[in-house]
């Protein structure tokens, strides 16, 4: 029997092909299965090439996989330029109404689009092929029956003959592909009990999720890709008293805005990518300058400028710890997971509140955009966070001693200049020496209340060890577990508190021969900056605007081990 099952749907823009990995993984999601989508697809509304990508599994998943069990390719430059992913003895499904490969042991072609008439419901395609998927991986397919029951019973006229359509659709499906005979050889095991309440949910979704359960009540955005689900999710979806969302005409007016609405004393966010975050840079600045709590999501996206608006990539590490001109460093949460994504969104509003400031969550196209069954957060044990309230104590003086001190919200006790200048106590503007220093590292010392980061150590003892970033987590632990069960030896260390980082574990890797850092940006920004605090890091980087592979990561820690191992033994 086989854990894994990992299937690729490629085609055109507009085919539905990221629609049928989601639907393939929903499915499995339901009857027990541990799945994880990732889908690539260009930045025009229709055309252009195309995949999505499931991966369905009888254990926890951590990555998209290496190589693919099937390929389901709808046209021959999907089949050029995914099949060389096909490991050996995989199948490739491919649409013969479009194109033909030469006679093969292990491709199967499926006149898709007339079998879908043929069910009944012409728009079944996708189902056609999922059965045929599920047959060549001895998946049962009533657990894909009873997902399409689920799905299509809306209470709807018609709903009956849409389920029954794509029921039949399915079984074409698993008979032309039986027709064949083939098989993947190892047919996918039974799904694992199910243990805890598992929900199935995106990143982008997860990180809202949070930020709502540490008590947000402003959310102002403006649409731009991959961070526009973040907005039309919240505004479907966060509704209430003392709540607002609401969609800025510019990137420009959504930072200001929630300087405002953060400033009037509101837990307050806005989500954005690459090129809208630099346009922010001068309000957070002034956030920065003023101490207004707020948070922006920065959904990392391939750059500069445009660059690749659809895929991922980590690139954006430097400009969130230093998004405007002068001396600011931002704190930096950024979640390697969908699971922690949820907490990330509480952590940002929860760290803004306590340290009186703007904090970047900094993900990226791969976590927001993907589908993965986690446990159901616990709602309840997020802690929400509030600033301290000015009661009149200090007078006026909002900006009095070496940290943080009471917020006077307009209309309350404490009037003040929230000023972008340099200012005093009172914030009136000033260009004294002495005051600027006070008040820099007054702005400094604030982020000594956000040093109590969690992080993960293992095999701490080792010279060597691995430290990923953001959403290269998933692929860099798989590989760091295929090393340690092969005898190599290495640490493992990993926070998604990215500044501050946790001091205990700064301390402890200051005090490593080589930590190994991969993350997908050209500059190894990461590795750079851990440089800066006195770590030797070297990073692994790839920018190929997709994520990791284990395999390729697990080569080139080992070429670093090495080439590391043979500079210590000529010492």
């Amino acid at each position: 029997m086989s854990k894994n099952l990992i299937v690729r749907f490629a085609g055109e823009g507009g085919q539905g092909v990221v629609g049928g990995s989601e639907i393939m993984a929903a499915a499995a999601a339901e009857v027990g299965y541990h799945v994880l989508t990732f889908a690539t697809y260009p930045s025009q509304i229709k055309g252009g090439p195309a995949w999505g990508q499931a991966r369905i599994s009888t254990e926890p998943v951590l990555s998209s996989g290496d190589y693919l069990d099937v390929l389901v390719a709808l046209n021959r430059y999907a089949y050029d330029h995914n099949i060389d992913e096909l490991r050996e003895g995989g199948i490739v499904i491919f649409n013969s109404e479009d194109f033909e490969l030469e006679a093969g042991a292990r491709t199967i072609g499926i006149p898709a689009d007339q079998l879908a008439r043929d069910s009944g419901n012409p728009r079944a395609a996708n189902m056609i092929v999922i059965g045929a998927v599920a047959h060549l991986a001895g998946m049962p397919l009533r657990y894909l029956e009873g997902f399409v029951t689920q799905r299509f019973t809306r209470g709807r006229p018609g709903d009956d003959k849409i389920v029954e359509g794509n029921i039949k659709a399915l079984h074409l499906g698993a008979e032309e592909a039986a027709k064949t005979g083939l098989s993947l050889g190892s047919p996918l095991d039974e799904p694992s009990e199910i243990v805890g309440e598992r929900i199935l949910i995106k990143g982008f979704e997860a990180a809202c999720l949070g930020a709502m359960a540490a008590g947000l009540e402003s959310f102002i955005g403006y649409p731009i890709s991959p961070a526009t689900t973040m907005l039309t999710y919240m505004e479907a979806n966060f509704h209430g008293p003392n709540t607002f969302v609401g969609q800025a005409s510019s990137e420009i007016e959504s930072i200001t805005a929630i300087i405002g609405s953060g400033f009037a004393g509101k837990k307050t966010m806005t989500s954005t990518a690459g090129p809208g975050f630099s346009l922010m840079g001068e309000g957070l600045g002034l956030a920065w300058m003023a101490e207004i709590p707020l948070v922006v999501a920065d959904i990392q996206r391939g750059g500069p400028a445009t660059g690749l608006p659809t895929k991922t990539e980590q690139s954006d590490l430097l400009v969130a710890l230093n998004p405007g001109h002068g001396d600011l460093r931002l704190p930096v949460i950024a979640p390697g997971n969908v699971e922690e994504a949820f907490l990330a969104g509480a952590a940002a509003v929860n760290w803004s509140e306590r340290y009186q400031g703007p904090v970047i969550l900094l993900s990226e196209a791969s976590i927001a955009e993907r589908s993965q069954d986690i446990l159901k957060p616990d709602v309840s044990a997020v802690i929400p966070e509030t600033r301290v309230v000015s009661d009149g104590a200090l007078g006026n003086e909002r900006y009095a001693g070496g940290s943080v001190s009471p917020f006077p919200v307009p209309g309350g006790p404490g009037a003040y200049v929230a000023n972008g200048s340099e200012h005093d106590e009172q914030g009136d503007t000033t260009h004294l020496p002495e005051v600027h220093i006070q008040m820099t590292e007054r702005r400094f010392a604030k982020l000594q209340l956000l040093e109590d980061g969690t992080y993960e150590a293992e095999q701490t003892d080792r010279p060597v060890v691995l430290m990923p970033w953001g959403g290269s987590k998933g692929p860099a632990r798989e590989a760091f577990e295929r090393l340690i069960a092969e005898g190599d030896e290495i640490g493992w260390y990993y926070t998604m508190y990215l500044h501050p980082l946790p001091p205990a574990m700064l301390e402890d890797l200051r005090s490593k021969e080589l930590v190994i850092v991969p993350e997908l940006n050209y500059l190894g920004q990461f590795a750079g900056h851990l440089r800066s605090l006195g770590v030797n890091a070297h990073p692994i980087r790839q920018y190929t605007g997709l994520p990791f592979k284990v395999v390729d990561l697990m080569s080139a820690v080992r070429e670093r081990m090495q080439t590391a191992s043979g500079k210590l033994a000529r010492v």
